[in-house]
């Protein structure tokens, strides 16, 4: 969907003027600090804003300069300066179409991100249980993450290792913007560190897969008919506090279609339970359909984990050299600490940059 140019200026215009407005207001609550909850939400809103309104006003920078170009050209006068006027109005007008382009899709990506809430499944890739270990490092560093852009996590469930990592763990993630801050962690996250009980000193690579599904509308996925599903209930096993090995309360949920199945044993009650597997479950069929979709539009998309295998990655942490590479967009960071303390923002930022010049 493509909206007209003129309406998308007009409206880029009114948004320019409430950005100059939140400049103005966080300047002035920076000096005074009176309400730090408003001066917070007053600085989100203005951060959110940010790129797109430097490109907007590039775009107004540029349109005012191949205006006098235009000018110098169409006015009497020297003949090479004409001409170079020409040339130079040419040249402007095309990074002024360039951009337009770039403002029309950093304007549908912002207005067509659902805002429904995500669930990002985190699983224990090749590696054993530095591999696990990693699960529960992305976790952290996501709910970090999450809590800094004033988002709530919501445990789905979680599935514990030997040695108090996790082997896998869903959660849904809440709140305005979550989908384009987390839409492109899907994937491959590899991990290169010496473990623990390495005597050696070697540096030892995991794999841990990523995958962020929008939770599904009705109008997209009708409710499942009871007939398609198998559901078993059971007794929950592993660390979870007093009562948890009491009774039936962990669910199995099968999709009797498609054979996917979805667990959850975290919470006592077998009614919340089985509401969650079924809501992780729905978000699982609707990826499975879009997959299928995209499939058949020859979609340049590939599924959202693929096998898990080292030579699929899409980011790499290397704890030795403390940093963090992107390989989507050939990006290091060496803000590592910061990075797995939640500090994505940077990364964020330059993956939506890079798609919107792609397209």
């Amino acid at each position: 969907m493509q909206v007209p140019h003129d309406q998308l200026l007009a409206q880029l215009a009114q948004l320019d003027q409430r950005y100059t407005e939140l400049e103005h207001q966080v300047a002035a609550q920076a000096g005074s600090r009176a309400d730090p909850q408003a001066y917070q939400q007053l600085a989100k809103e203005l951060s959110d804003l940010r790129d797109l309104m430097m490109t907007y006003r590039t775009y107004l920078r540029i349109e005012r300069e191949a205006a006098e170009a235009d000018a110098l050209f169409h006015a009497r006068g020297d003949l090479e300066v004409r001409e170079m006027a020409k040339e130079e109005a040419l040249a402007l007008r095309a990074q002024q179409a360039d951009l337009l382009m770039q403002l029309e899709r950093a304007w549908l990506d912002r207005h067509q991100a659902p805002e429904r809430p995500l669930i990002i499944e985190i699983r224990a890739g090749t590696g054993g249980l530095e591999a696990s270990f990693f699960v529960l490092d992305l976790y952290r560093m996501y709910t970090k993450y999450a809590a800094k852009c004033q988002l709530t996590i919501e445990l789905m469930h979680a599935q514990r290792s030997e040695a108090g990592g996790l082997k896998e763990i869903a959660f849904a993630v809440k709140g305005p913007g979550a989908w384009p801050r987390f839409k492109h962690e899907s994937g491959v996250h590899r991990v290169q560190r010496v473990p623990t009980t390495e005597a050696q000193g070697r540096i030892h690579t995991s794999t841990v897969t990523v995958a962020v599904l929008p939770e599904p509308e009705e109008v997209e996925l009708p409710a499942i008919p009871a007939k398609d599903l198998q559901i078993d209930v059971y007794r929950a096993s592993g660390p979870g506090g007093q009562g948890v090995n009491t009774t039936d309360s962990a669910v199995r949920i099968r999709h009797l279609p498609t054979g996917l199945m979805v667990t959850c044993q975290d919470e006592r009650s077998q009614l919340r339970n089985k509401e969650k597997a079924l809501r992780v479950l729905r978000a699982r069929l609707l990826d499975q359909i879009q997959h299928e979709q995209r499939t058949q539009i020859a979609s340049d998309r590939k599924r959202q984990v693929g096998t898990g295998e080292r030579s699929e990655k899409i980011r790499t942490y290397n704890f030795p050299d403390r940093r963090v590479t992107d390989h989507r967009i050939g990006l290091t960071l060496h803000q590592f600490d910061a990075i797995m303390d939640g500090e994505l923002q940077e990364l964020v930022n330059a993956l939506l940059a890079a798609e919107r010049t792609v397209g």
